[in-house]
């Protein structure tokens, strides 16, 4: 039986790049059984999106593995990915055969096409210098709720009706609506966990059919914000407590747990899930994470399931 499968997602064709894969599969100690194009998972999706479904070419490669250096095995994979814009998602057998009950999500940049704190920053003004720290904060060269408290401190004075003509203005991810489509008919529980804003979380809560959303409360007094962070910052290691939290209360153990993220603050809950996936992800993130996606929306994972 084979070891590992390596999935090849691209927004064209695979099989220009499946000889590459081959290659550098071998090169890293792995003997291929088989290769598949899985079609049917493509013809489910038509089935239900027609001309608006995903489209992604697929190949799905099983592999025995004679001596894996595991961790230079996907280095070298990502590698390729990158060469060949393409995501190539290399899973062992045993994680195949498992079925995810509970998806948890980052929503900035990963749920929605952008951050909100940024978009905000704009709004009052000080937007270069909150996008300089979102950046490094998410690149995980400043500790997240050090980052946190100084970008809001600069939001001080931002009005009330401003915060809120925020609603709806950023797009969701491409393939958002479809993956969380699919989730509900397959009855899995999804939650979003977002370092970002409550009242942003819950809109996109409500325009995806969330179960769960945890962020963090925007203080406003006087009709304008005050600046001030006065409750618990959902930081990483709030966002894997989180995580644990609901796979506990749903009775879903976490190796039936999805987590998706692109952010170094998404590190936590993406090592804690059965299976992490960085998503879009900053380097630090991609060459971290188990798994990464970075040319398909989200409903690539879609394939995976």
């Amino acid at each position: 039986m084979a070891d590992w499968v390596i999935t090849v997602l691209a927004r064209g064709s695979v099989e220009p790049v499946l000889d590459k894969v081959c290659e550098s599969l071998n090169e890293q100690g792995l003997e291929l059984d088989s290769i598949e194009m899985p079609t049917a998972t493509q013809q489910a999706l038509e089935a239900v999106w027609g001309a608006d479904g995903p489209g992604y070419a697929c190949a799905e490669l099983s592999a025995t593995a004679r001596l894996v250096d595991e961790k230079q095995m996907r280095a070298a994979f990502r590698l390729l990915a990158d060469d060949r814009a393409i995501d190539i998602v290399v899973r062992r057998k045993s994680e195949c055969a498992r079925t995810p009950r509970l998806f948890v999500f980052d929503m900035d940049s990963t749920l929605i096409q952008g951050e909100v704190i940024d978009e905000l920053a704009k709004l009052a003004g000080v937007g270069d210098r909150v996008v300089e720290i979102t950046a490094s904060a998410m690149r995980g060269e400043i500790a997240f709720p050090e980052s946190f408290r100084r970008r809001v401190g600069l939001l001080r004075g931002l009005p009330e009706e401003r915060v809120l003509e925020l609603l709806g203005r950023i797009p969701l991810m491409e393939g958002a609506e479809r993956l969380f489509a699919e989730l509900r008919k397959r009855g899995a529980k999804t939650a979003i966990l977002s370092g970002g804003f409550t009242f942003f979380g819950i809109d996109v809560q409500r325009r995806l059919g969330a179960d769960f959303v945890h962020a963090n409360v925007l203080d406003i007094a006087g009709g304008v914000v005050t600046g001030e962070v006065k409750t618990e910052i959902v930081d990483g290691l709030r966002k894997a407590a989180l995580l644990a939290e609901i796979a506990e209360r749903e009775g879903i153990p976490l190796e039936e747990v999805v987590a998706v993220g692109d952010g170094a603050n998404d590190l936590p809950m993406l090592a804690l899930a059965g299976m992490g996936v960085a998503f879009h992800a900053k380097p630090l993130v991609r060459a971290t994470a188990q798994h990464a996606m970075t040319h398909v929306g989200l409903d690539g994972l879609l394939y995976l399931l």
